[in-house]
């Protein structure tokens, strides 16, 4: 089995077992390596709002998905359970985003460290990961929309 393969199954799970509201918006992982995530969120009835483009809760459950599952995916990678939350969120919205949308995050460096610090030391580590919300059909390149959340990992003593 491929990687995304099984992320995508990962996700998933996640979705219907522990946040329902991930699995309502049915994102999939078209991208992953060790430095960045892309998730697809699919503009449809359940994600639009009443000006048919993708609604604002939507939008946030996309970010917090690509922010958060880079993190869980390198922590289970190594063996090592970790409380993961987000403390923060600052967005900034752009253009209306009118078709399914990719949330980018590149902080796989970052977040290495992050876990790095945490599996040595046992304390809770927060740094904002940034995630870009792009509409590749509509404007290419051009985001629709930033999102800077401060991502809180701590390791799980197993």
């Amino acid at each position: 089995m491929d990687i995304l393969t099984s992320a995508n199954q990962h996700l998933v799970y996640f979705g219907e077992q522990l946040v329902p509201m991930i699995g309502y918006c049915k994102p999939e992982i078209i991208k992953l390596t060790q430095e960045s995530v892309e998730i697809k969120m699919p503009l449809m009835k359940s994600t639009k709002n009443h000006l048919n483009s993708m609604y604002f809760g939507a939008l946030a459950v996309g970010a917090d998905t690509a922010g958060g599952f880079l993190a869980i995916s390198k922590s289970e990678q190594m063996g090592q359970k970790i409380s993961l939350a987000f403390k923060a969120v600052k967005a900034e919205f752009l253009v209306r985003p009118e078709a399914d949308v990719v949330f980018v995050c590149n902080d796989g460096k970052l977040i290495d460290q992050m876990l790095a610090e945490t599996m040595n030391t046992g304390l809770r580590v927060n740094q904002v990961v940034t995630i870009i919300a792009l509409c590749p059909s509509l404007n290419g390149d051009d985001p629709m929309a930033t999102f800077e959340l401060t991502l809180s990992v701590k390791a799980v003593k197993n």
